[in-house]
Formats: structure tokens, C-alpha cells, sequence
């Protein structure tokens, strides 16, 4: 469902949350434009407003929370990530994502698609059925979440959202990026900042996979919200 180009100079790779693709080129000096299609067709360039001193790009801190703050634990077998929330930057994305940690919508789901240098991405509750992979990438809670782009860098540690081409249908699915990935600000939602546990990201993201960047071996999660410091 969202396919990207990126400017790498070693390899083009085309992937996407919930589609099958994927695409090889040896063409180690090519310098490819980036972009971003979803359902295979390009979205539509966002207007863009003049950037001021409120609206430039910030950069994420990756600072600890602060003692007794809310955060996100995901526990896989690798271990725990750790994230911050971002509510100043999105938060009905953060109200979101609590009330389905909390409810233990995502405990038992996979991290189904995981690009080494771009991102691991996981919450899709269609991963819980082991018989079914054709389907992964595609499912949600039933209702979807208005988008709330921002300007907060999609550098390596950012918690963002996943979207089909139109940009109020974040849901459930939610990414890490494990490499700096600024082709996607103001295009998707961030929400969070890891703050321990990228490590185990890169564990994830380096797992051997298929060649639809499907891990050849689960990796399941289960989430909670918890208070800082995590124990």
C-alpha cells in the first residue's frame, strides 16, 4: 500500500506497508529522486507554507521523559523499546496509540515489514493470524485517525503513523525509523521519540526477511504504557 523510491547509492528499494513489492537496482552510482506512492499512485504534493521560526523542522531530542511521565514499552524477544510521546506534536495520534496499548490491541501482532537503513513497522492486528501473511499490511481498528502532520524530523528513533494515500487513515500500523528519513516530513504523522531500545530496532530491522521485507521469522510485540523510569 505505500511503496517508496529512496536516494541510496547502492541499491533503489521499493517497499510498502502492506504491499508486496519490492525492487532491486545494482546501480551503485545512481542518485535517485525520492518519492513516496500509495495503492501505486504518487500522493499529492502538500502545499507548502513559507517556513518561519514556528514551523521550521525540529530536529527530535531524544531526551529521558521526565519522572512519572507516560510512555510506550514494546517487548519483543530481542527486547524492549522504549518511547517518548510527542502530544505537543500530534496528539490524538498519542491518545490513539495509549488507548490501543492499554486495551491490548497490539499484544500478539508482528512487526511485519522491517527496510535495514528506513524503518520496522508493525500494529497491523491482521498479523496475529499466522495462516493469512497475504493480508498483513492492511489491517486497523475499524476507524481511522485525522492526520496531523507536523514538523518534527523523521530521523533514526522517530515513532510515526502509517497511512494509506488518503492522509486521514492512520489507524493502528505505526513505524520506527531506524535511518534519517526527512523525504517523509509533513507526509506523515511523528508522534514519539525512542528513548531506549534502538538497538533492538536494529536487531528488527537486520532479521533475514522475504521479498516482501517480511521477516522470515515472527517477531511479536506486546505493548503497555507504562510510567518513567521503566523498570
Amino acid at each position: 500500500m505505500l511503496k517508496y523510491t529512496s536516494l541510496l547509492p547502492l541499491a533503489l528499494i521499493a517497499v510498502g506497508c502492506g504491499s508486496d513489492t519490492y525492487q532491486g537496482d545494482t546501480n551503485a552510482g545512481a542518485q535517485i529522486k525520492e518519492t513516496y506512492e500509495t495503492n501505486s499512485q504518487a500522493p499529492s504534493s502538500p502545499a507548502t507554507a513559507p517556513e518561519t521560526s514556528s514551523n521550521a523542522i525540529e530536529e527530535p531530542t531524544f531526551a529521558k521523559p521526565k519522572d512519572g511521565e507516560e510512555v510506550a514499552v514494546i517487548e519483543t524477544k530481542f527486547g524492549k523499546i522504549v518511547l517518548k510521546f510527542r502530544p505537543d506534536k500530534a496528539p490524538k495520534h498519542v491518545e490513539n496509540f495509549k488507548k490501543l496499548a492499554r486495551n491490548g490491541f497490539y499484544n500478539g501482532t508482528i512487526f511485519h515489514r522491517v527496510i535495514p537503513g528506513f524503518m520496522i513497522q508493525g500494529g497491523d492486528p491482521n498479523t496475529k493470524d499466522k495462516s493469512k501473511p497475504e493480508m498483513y499490511g492492511q489491517g486497523g481498528p475499524g476507524y481511522n485517525v485525522d492526520a496531523e502532520f507536523n514538523n518534527l524530523d523523521h530521523k533514526r528513533g522517530v515513532l510515526s503513523m502509517a497511512r494509506s494515500q488518503d492522509p486521514n487513515s492512520a489507524g493502528s500500523q505505526f513505524y520506527v525509523c531506524v535511518g534519517d528519513s526527512a523525504f517523509l516530513n509533513r507526509e506523515y504523522t511523528a508522534f514519539g521519540e525512542a528513548v531506549e531500545g534502538m538497538d533492538v530496532a536494529d536487531k528488527i530491522v537486520n532479521s533475514p526477511r522475504n521479498s516482501s521485507d517480511l521477516p522470515d521469522e515472527r517477531i511479536e510485540m506486546k505493548v503497555k504504557i507504562a510510567k518513567w523510569p521503566v523498570k
